[in-house]
């Protein structure tokens, strides 16, 4: 019986509810899914060599004959077993050996045919092939999905074989691509040479060579690439065409307040805010992305944006994914305001987290409903629908990182076609942000401010932590503080990881006894949290022992060294955030990685921190290891939808996707056209969030 796409794969035989619960942990519920369920590698089974011909070393496919069984009957010694046969073919003969599989005696008979593939090792002098996956050749024995071919191999859930795995896909690929419907349009596979999606499909699952695999990567990933990019163009489209507020940029507000500051802007910063004042001044909603490095300025250049639409009237609203990090913004912003000239007028600022008491929040609720709150900053509370405003004109978004794609949307909402900026101190390569922020404009910050000297980064082993404990003390002996950053709060005996809790009154009662420690963690309540980074902003701590709490935003201009515990636990960009923490001041900083780690991965993390200051090289590093998926995070809408794309790698096809989808926009942007109507289909079903986006296109 023929299966549609949609077909629970629990239907499909041999699989039921108890093997579908376990594939729906790899995110496989249906037929589309399993199909979508792409090889991690593929093994190329398809050469068959002489038994003479074989190397030690390599692994390799041979057709031979039983010659002899098992003539270890099936050794034992303390619970181990041994299963050996002898096959030959006309060139030679070879052992073939299986460890702890005693019933696998059961299969082998003098002169039956196998076909055979596994690692050729040398034992005592002589050639074998040690556990090698088999298969008895018979007049039935059918098209063989493990030996004889190009083979896939998958990532698998516990106690499931690649065996099994590649007979389920099979099957799924024989009883649905008769029912599949191509919703890329014919236009463009042909003008761009796609496989359709039954072709495609089928050779990248079981390829008949190498070369129709290659195509079906790219057809595929195309297509992952094409998908992504249409409703990013049509809320692009959208935005352009809503009627937004046109604010005059230029005032007392914002005048006086640049005015009050001790420094100047970076030539940087000024070439970004003439952009963001270019938006906020003209008719369409402004939709911006603002990429700086960490410590590079972005968040005065939001509060200018802020001012704006304040001198007008409106209300901004400033959200940030930490409380500690709002609650530094808002007392700076606050500071920042109170040094404008006296004749300016004031701003109301207020800030809303998820600890405020109970009756301060609904007066705060009260305040921003009647408008008397001109820039509320707040975390995720400022989401909750009971938050409403008078009169929203800005919204800004930091280190949007941390929210989803659906967060993003909520707070606009809140307001009719506010201005939106949204920050991140991840930057990433431009094509890469076109391609994940499409609806938006980019704006860089590429230069640190006058004086900011770049961290220097060293890389010492888990014996060498004395010396990076003296360059520390070094540093609390000239004046300054410090931050030691470990990966967990207690200790964990299986990573062999000392947990902050333990380290600090170790470190307190030895190393550093005679300076003043404290300990912050995300496990302490709100108000302990901020009475200690309090405590350290005020110098009244030496060191703060922390966990990654402090990753972002966290500014001490004082603190010049940090040593980071079991820095091969962390990926790259977040030991990046976490360096951004020192060498906000004009002092030289240091950040010392203590690491044994061996894997090469670590490796090279640990020598991209140790080269790299800047961040997009940083942020290129870390794509090109951990690939696009990890690198934006489970909350990322989008590039962890690529399950097959990579945009580093395939940067032409990448650029050819979106050309191909602002010319489909363009000519049909609510997809109503028959030959983009499956299209559109497919779109809603992977992305069921766009749904009203769609509607109105």
């Amino acid at each position: 019986m023929h299966k549609t796409f949609d077909t629970p794969v629990q239907y499909l035989k041999g699989i039921g509810p108890k093997r579908a619960e376990k594939l729906s942990k790899l995110g496989i519920v249906t037929i589309e899914d399993l199909l979508y369920y792409f090889p991690r590698r593929y093994e190329d089974r398809a050469k068959f060599s002489q038994i003479s011909r074989l190397q030690d070393g390599l692994e390799q496919t041979i057709q031979a004959a039983v010659l002899a069984g098992d003539k270890r009957q099936s050794f034992w010694r303390k619970g181990f077993s041994i299963v050996e046969i002898i096959v030959g073919d006309e060139t030679g003969k070879i052992s073939c050996v299986w460890f702890n599989q005693p019933y696998l005696k059961q299969y082998f008979k003098v002169g039956q045919k196998l076909r055979l593939f596994g690692k050729v090792e040398r034992y005592s002098g002589r050639l074998q092939m040690s556990s090698p996956e088999f298969e008895i050749i018979s007049d039935d024995s059918g098209e063989s999905l493990n030996i004889g071919r190009i083979v896939p191999v998958y990532s698998l859930p516990e106690r499931m074989t690649q065996r099994y795995m590649r007979q389920i896909v099979k099957l799924a690929l024989d009883e649905s691509l008769g029912q599949a419907n191509d919703f890329l349009p014919y236009s463009i596979r042909s003008s761009n040479n796609l496989l359709n999606l039954a072709q495609a499909l089928l050779n990248i699952h079981f390829p008949q060579d190498f070369s129709l695999q290659k195509q079906a990567y790219e057809r595929l990933s195309f297509e992952e690439f094409f998908l992504f990019q249409l409703p990013l163009l049509i809320r692009k489209r959208q935005s352009k065409q809503a009627r937004g507020i046109p604010h005059k940029v230029e005032g007392g507000l914002v005048n006086s307040f640049l005015a009050g500051l001790p420094f100047k802007f970076t030539a940087s910063q000024q070439k970004v805010l003439q952009e963001i004042k270019a938006d906020m001044a003209g008719l369409e909603v402004m939709q911006r992305l603002l990429q700086g490095d960490v410590g590079s300025g972005k968040t005065i250049v939001a509060t200018v944006a802020a001012l704006i639409a304040i001198q007008g009237g409106y209300q901004v609203a400033l959200m940030v994914p930490t409380e500690i990090l709002a609650r530094q913004h808002y007392e700076k912003i606050k500071s920042q305001a109170a040094s404008r000239k006296p004749q300016a007028r004031k701003i109301s600022i207020g800030l809303l987290t998820g600890s405020i008491e109970k009756k301060d929040k609904q007066k705060k609720l009260r305040q921003i409903k009647n408008g008397e709150i001109d820039l509320v900053i707040g975390t995720h509370a400022l989401l909750e629908t009971e938050v409403q405003f008078r009169n929203l004109g800005l919204v800004v978004i930091d280190e949007q990182h941390k929210f989803g794609v659906s967060q993003r949307s909520l707070l606009p909402q809140k307001g009719k076609k506010p201005d939106l900026l949204i920050m991140t101190a991840t930057p990433i390569p431009r094509t890469l942000a076109i391609t994940l922020y499409g609806d938006l404009d980019i704006s860089l910050i590429t230069e640190l401010p006058p004086g900011r000297q770049a961290v220097e980064t060293i890389n010492f082993s888990q014996a060498e932590k004395l010396q990076a404990y003296q360059i520390a003390q070094g540093e609390l002996d000239k004046g300054r503080q410090v931050f030691i950053v470990y990966p967990v709060i207690e200790q964990s005996y299986a990573l062999d990881i000392a947990g902050a809790k333990i380290r600090y009154t170790e470190l307190k009662n030895n190393e550093f006894k005679n300076y003043k420690l404290g300990l912050i963690h995300g496990r302490l309540k709100q108000n302990e949290q901020e009475t200690i980074m309090d405590k350290f902003k005020q110098c009244q701590l030496d060191v703060l022992v922390s966990t990654t709490i402090l990753e972002v935003g966290i500014d001490i201009p004082n603190a010049t060294c940090m040593i980071i515990e079991s820095a091969e636990r962390f990926g790259l960009s977040q030991l990046h955030q976490l360096r951004g923490r020192v060498g906000r001041g004009s002092a030289q900083a240091v950040c010392i990685l203590l690491s044994d780690s061996q894997t090469p991965e670590a490796q090279r993390r640990i020598a991209a921190m140790v080269r790299y200051s800047d961040g997009f090289h940083i942020a290129e590093e870390d794509l090109r290891i951990r690939g696009p998926g990890e690198f934006f995070g489970q909350r990322q809408h989008g590039l962890t939808e690529l399950k097959i794309g990579n945009p580093l790698a395939q940067m032409r096809l990448l650029k050819k996707a979106r050309e191909e989808a602002q010319k489909l926009i363009s000519l049909d942007p609510g997809m109503q056209q028959r030959q983009n109507l499956l299209l559109k289909q497919k779109l809603l079903r992977r992305f069921p969030e766009y749904q009203n986006l769609m509607l109105v296109a």
